[in-house]
């Protein structure tokens, strides 16, 4: 009976939690879900323990996460697990629903650093060519591509946007990210004229009864496009150039952020552009460039073969 109400409690305590991350912190959806569902999961675990989440230790929190690693959870998901249950507590300190954080000092498995994933330059451009030109629904795709590519944004920014967040006259993009941080994005001009093809010509084709009027791109149901009509796009031209070959929207982001760096952009503009608010996050495409340079020495320079 003690741990019922207990996880009531808890589960109260969570509500709360959840929306002040929505609400004051304005993380987004995903994020929000993903704490949701890390949160049960600790909830369920503390209930076969009867003990009551709110009186848990670090003990408990240490046995939570190994028993997820156990179960097969992958390392970043371990780790934003521990992120989770160390927000979680700060928030019931501040609450005065407890008195310390018992997470603070539980230290979780280092994430596994794996380079991301980048598009050839030349794959790039035969994949902006596969959509028809004929079709309005290919008019947009050639419109979708050449943002993702030409403005790494992420694929919730694109979707977000609408008719009025494009500034022709400035050839950029206004999006909003995580964070809910408006930021004003340059598009070349290659990707500002197959917009302005897409509203000129296909948009209004692609509009259905009931369509929300602002929305920029729509899919098929004439509905505001959603991420994974995007992904699906996406994984379907993509077979095309790339056989095997898993690509996503976010590595578009990840090869724009490439290619600006091998071109010689500097760090911290590279950093403003993708949105990120730590440049540690945008040194990992200074690695990535680096191991390109690598692999295309070993391949051409007469000196990197050994003698037979």
């Amino acid at each position: 009976m003690a741990a019922t109400a207990g996880v009531r409690s808890s589960g109260d305590a969570v509500e709360e939690f959840l929306r002040h991350l929505g609400g004051e912190r304005s993380l987004s959806p995903n994020t929000v879900a993903a704490y949701r569902r890390d949160l049960a999961q600790f909830i369920e675990f503390c209930a076969r323990l009867h003990t009551d989440p709110m009186r848990a230790d670090a003990k408990a929190i240490r046995r939570f996460l190994a028993q997820r690693m156990t179960l097969g959870d992958a390392r970043t998901s371990i780790a934003r697990k521990a992120s989770c249950l160390r927000t979680y507590y700060r928030f019931a300190v501040r609450r005065k629903l407890r008195a310390d954080n018992p997470a603070a000092l539980v230290i979780a498995p280092k994430r596994a650093r794996t380079l991301p994933q980048i598009i050839k330059k030349q794959q790039v451009e035969t994949l902006l060519r596969l959509p028809p030109d004929d079709d309005p629904f290919g008019t947009r795709d050639r419109a979708i591509l050449e943002i993702l590519y030409g403005a790494g944004v992420r694929v919730g920014e694109l979707v977000a946007l609408d008719l009025e967040d494009i500034d022709f006259a400035a050839r950029r993009l206004r999006v909003l990210g995580k964070g809910r941080k408006e930021r004003l994005v340059p598009l070349g001009e290659d990707g500002m004229d197959a917009v302005r093809r897409y509203i000129t010509h296909a948009r209004g084709q692609t509009i259905r009864e009931g369509s929300p009027p602002a929305a920029l791109f729509y899919n098929r149901k004439g509905r505001r496009i959603g991420q994974r009509d995007v992904r699906a796009m996406v994984e379907k031209y993509a077979k095309e150039v790339i056989p095997g070959g898993k690509v996503s929207p976010h590595t578009f982001r990840h090869t724009f952020a490439t290619h600006l760096l091998e071109g010689d952009a500097d760090l911290r503009s590279v950093q403003e552009l993708l949105g990120h608010v730590d440049v540690k996050t945008t040194q990992i495409y200074t690695q990535v460039s680096r191991e390109r340079l690598r692999q295309v020495y070993d391949q051409a320079h007469p000196r990197a073969h050994e003698r037979p």
